[in-house]
């Protein structure tokens, strides 16, 4: 007889310490009930970084993206204020922008000519003379939560949930001293995965443990044996002393400096760190099967000699990148076993992935009466 998801959330303890810990159990990485328990209380309830704030820094600039299965706009109004909306036309419920980027006067539906202000509020209907009891004023795009910090968009489809700046608690504080604000982005890149969304996540978070073992190139640059992991309220920060070695000569010219510093925020965003270098990570899950994850890539020099050493950059981020997508595509490959239910957690290691997965029950356990109905 099938599990039901209350039973199947029931399997891991999130009390357990962690030298007493076990991993969330596999069911949680494919079962599409949990999954979509995930869109509905995780996704649709967390603060998501969806762009830059570059992107909306003029007036009548836009971007687009998908969020927990909701199409959003992020967009500045004429008055310089950024909003976000759902991009739903609220006649026939079409995109009303259907482009990723662009600057516009105006919002208008391609499918009906439903035209909204940069403001959401509705403008104009096409040949709709004659319909009775419509008030225009409660027709205007559904608005969405949006913040910012550190250059970066947030946006929360929680109409309740706290503010942005609560939510990031002490990582403000541990991120300011880096000084993002004063890098330039240069690039984006976007690898499909076939593993569920956590996969990648745990991968992150698991203190360097798989480094020496399946990227040898990244691991002669960086001390592994005083790699530390702190976590702290809904982030975890891994830092690591970084070493000269000529055993990988791209990982030498690229990542310099003293340290390397590592950032995740719950449930689903990194930002990777190095001298005059940044790069941030977005996981979505696509299915309970595959994600999508987003590069922005970032540094203190663009153009002329720099030029060269940020592709060289680029090129060894992506050189580690394929490396990961093997580990967690056949991480996944396991968790579809019968051999396998969870696992336990590397005290020295695994902090991170422990903190993970605690907050993530905590979201998920909370709902067990709405599963109910899943």
């Amino acid at each position: 007889m099938e599990q039901t998801v209350q039973e199947i959330l029931a399997l891991y303890d999130d009390k357990a310490p962690l030298a007493e810990a076990h991993t969330i159990p596999a069911p949680w990485y494919f079962d599409p009930r949990v999954a979509e328990l995930e869109r509905q209380r995780v996704f649709s309830k967390t603060w998501q970084a969806i762009g830059r704030a570059q992107q909306v820094s003029e007036p009548g600039q836009f971007f687009t993206v998908e969020i927990a299965a909701e199409p959003i706009i992020a967009v500045r109004g004429k008055d310089n204020v950024l909003r976000a909306f759902f991009n739903v036309c609220r006649h026939h419920a079409a995109a009303v922008v259907t482009e990723p980027q662009g600057c516009a006067e105006h919002l208008r539906c391609p499918y009906h000519g439903w035209t909204y202000g940069l403001d959401g509020a509705l403008k104009g209907m096409t040949e709709f003379e004659g319909v009775c009891h419509f008030d225009r004023a409660q027709n205007g795009l559904v608005p969405i939560r949006v913040a910012t910090w550190e250059n970066l968009v947030f946006i929360n489809l929680d109409p309740k949930a706290e503010p942005l700046e609560d939510f990031l608690g002490g990582l403000v504080a541990r991120v300011k001293p880096l000084r993002l604000d004063t890098l330039q982005f240069v690039e984006r890149r976007s690898y499909e995965l076939n593993c569920n969304w956590k996969v990648y996540v745990d991968n992150f978070l698991d203190g360097g443990y798989h480094v020496p073992h399946a990227h040898k190139g990244l691991n002669s640059g960086i001390d592994i044996t005083k790699y530390t992991i702190e976590n702290e309220d809904r982030f975890c920060v891994q830092s690591t002393p970084l070493k000269q070695s000529k055993e990988d000569a791209d990982v030498a010219a690229t990542r310099t400096g003293d340290m390397g510093h590592y950032f995740w925020l719950y449930p689903n965003f990194m930002l990777n760190w190095y001298e005059g270098y940044l790069d941030t990570n977005l996981v979505l899950p696509l299915r309970q099967d595959r994600c999508l994850v987003i590069f922005d890539f970032y540094f203190e020099k663009t153009g002329g000699d720099a030029s060269n050493y940020n592709r060289q950059s680029i090129s060894v981020s992506h050189r580690v990148q394929e490396e990961d997508i093997s580990l967690c595509e056949a991480v996944q490959r396991g968790l579809n076993s019968q051999a396998y239910i969870a696992g336990r957690l590397s005290v020295r290691r695994e902090a991170g992935e422990h903190l993970f997965h605690r907050l993530l029950a905590a979201d998920l356990k909370d709902a067990r009466l709405a599963a109910a109905n899943l």
